[in-house]
């Protein structure tokens, strides 16, 4: 029998308010328990990973599960930051999923060619975003076992 499910935080970097308003939303709108938490840009992101600045306590800043991660974003961009985070061997295992305005191939390709786990791009609406959060949900939050869960399943539904 296995032990029990450990709840994983989301940690999602995006610059636009109105794209984390609305995830936030959305993530309310699927019932989904998992802490989410929103960094600002790239630069952010590296300091909550790193536990500097602001986020140097681990316990206000615990150790995400999955990172959801905008390319475009000021001070450092989403591909400078996945090149970093892949780079170092204590985050690489940290799956990333891009959600992104972007759809241009190259960019696709560049991603995945920086370590990726998945590449998505933002819906237009916000019926889109609550059935792509509900399917991101099932997907990484529900079938994929994730590093640092003791469960089969790390879907946490409030």
């Amino acid at each position: 029998m296995s032990g029990p499910v450990t709840p994983i935080t989301v940690l999602m970097a995006d610059d636009d308010p109105d794209d984390r308003l609305m995830t936030k939303e959305a993530w309310a709108e699927n019932r989904i328990a998992n802490k989410l938490v929103f960094v600002n840009d790239g630069e952010e992101l590296m300091d909550y990973l790193y536990h500097r600045e602001r986020y140097s306590d681990p316990k206000i800043s615990p150790r995400p599960g999955l990172i959801l991660l905008d390319l475009n974003m000021p001070k450092k961009d989403g591909r400078e930051a996945l090149k970093e985070i892949k780079a170092d061997p204590d985050l690489a295992r940290i799956p990333i999923v891009i959600i992104t305005t972007s759809n241009a191939e190259e960019e696709i390709i560049r991603s995945y060619d920086l370590g990726v786990n998945s590449f998505l791009s933002k819906p237009v609406t916000f019926e889109q975003l609550v059935k792509m959060i509900h399917l991101l949900n099932e997907y990484w939050l529900g079938i994929v076992r994730l590093p640092g869960n003791n469960d089969q399943n790390g879907k946490i539904r409030g």
